[in-house]
């Protein structure tokens, strides 16, 4: 193939690389098994520069999932608790997976049923957001079990603009400027005008 893409034909090995000599370009084998081979003359350089560019954002549009970790203890405080499910549930609402941990130390290995107990709860309590992608199992002296966000519809958008401005506050009465209040009794007369001369 030519530089412009056109078909050239079957030519000898020489005559091709002094072709793309003269053009001041690559010969680049494109078809090694076809029989003949199949040569195309471009610039190498260039072909790979957008081939890489073609690559990244190729990479760029693929979705890649987050797996983030969050750890607990078998004897957590409820406090505790609430905060790492909020954690939990903001993870799952972005889009990521979450891994959670229950680490044991020392004599807590007899008791492995309180941290699957925990596991339980923080499933039940995230039942409507999550679902359990591998089910807790035991490894070494950590109990480990990865919730996947569920596949629920979006939330509707509110109709309310987003920078809706707040209403201004009303000015107090009493910092406004004092207005004269006249009684109702009084009449404010006009100047009379005198009376035509006769």
């Amino acid at each position: 193939m030519g530089a412009d893409g056109s078909q050239i034909g079957i030519v000898s090995t020489q005559d091709a690389l002094r072709q793309a000599q003269d053009l001041d370009l690559d010969l680049v084998e494109v078809a090694p098994q076809a029989n003949p081979p199949v040569a195309r003359i471009m610039d190498y350089g260039k072909f790979k520069y957008e081939r890489d560019i073609r690559q990244k954002e190729a990479r760029k549009k693929q979705a890649r999932i987050e797996v983030k970790e969050i750890k607990f203890r078998p004897k957590i405080d409820p406090h505790d608790y609430a905060t790492k499910k909020g954690h939990v549930e903001r993870f799952l609402r972005t889009g990521a997976r979450v891994k959670v941990t229950i680490m044991f130390r020392g004599r807590e290995m007899a008791r492995t049923e309180l941290g699957r107990k925990i596991l339980d709860r923080l499933v039940a309590d995230l039942a409507d957001q999550a679902v359990v992608e591998a089910h807790p199992k035991q490894d070494g002296r950590n109990m480990v079990m990865v919730l996947a966000p569920s596949k629920r519809p979006p939330e509707p958008k509110s109709t309310e603009p987003r920078n809706r401005r707040e209403p201004e506050a009303a000015v107090p009465v009493a910092a406004a400027e004092p207005v004269q209040e006249q009684a109702p009794d009084e009449v404010v007369a006009a100047p009379a005008e005198a009376p035509p001369e006769a």
